[in-house]
């Protein structure tokens, strides 16, 4: 049962991992020093996310994940090669990101549709309620510049 449990928990490093990645990228791409410092942000939960998943994995005896998902990195070459062929202008980097953030709500949501014991369950929920506060934010700021780019 342990050994399934840390594979659910790795999938959630490599999760949080690649949100750690992708939000730091975002972070260098915009110049709106507002949505630096929200990406930066979210680049950190992400990052304290993983870790604390890496110490419940270790904590149950497995071997923690340490680098994100192939996902993840062919997620962001395709955020490059749109960048390189289309204006990356706030709008569009919100975008991917919301983007990110649904892929993160789907794996929170598929472990928690998995038999965990309470209190790595605990751990699960609570990130899994940060994912959807990260995502509605997102999303909100992604309409928000999608309205200004209107008018």
């Amino acid at each position: 049962m342990s050994t399934n449990i840390v594979s659910v928990l790795n999938d959630l490093i490599e999760t949080s991992k690649d949100g750690e990645k992708g939000f730091r990228k975002a972070a260098a791409d915009t110049k709106d020093a507002s949505l630096q410092q929200l990406f930066t942000g979210r680049a950190d939960d992400c990052a304290r996310g993983a870790s604390e998943l890496q110490n419940v994995v270790q904590g149950l005896g497995g071997k923690p994940e340490t680098g994100g998902s192939v996902g993840g990195a062919l997620h962001r070459g395709w955020v490059d090669v749109k960048a390189a062929v289309s204006h990356r202008t706030d709008h569009a980097i919100l975008e991917e990101c919301e983007r990110g953030e649904d892929v993160a709500k789907k794996n929170y949501r598929e472990a928690l549709d998995k038999e965990l014991p309470a209190d790595v369950r605990a751990v699960v929920e609570r990130q899994y309620q940060g994912v959807i506060q990260n995502h509605d934010r997102i999303r909100d700021l992604r309409d928000q510049y999608a309205a200004a780019a209107k008018s």
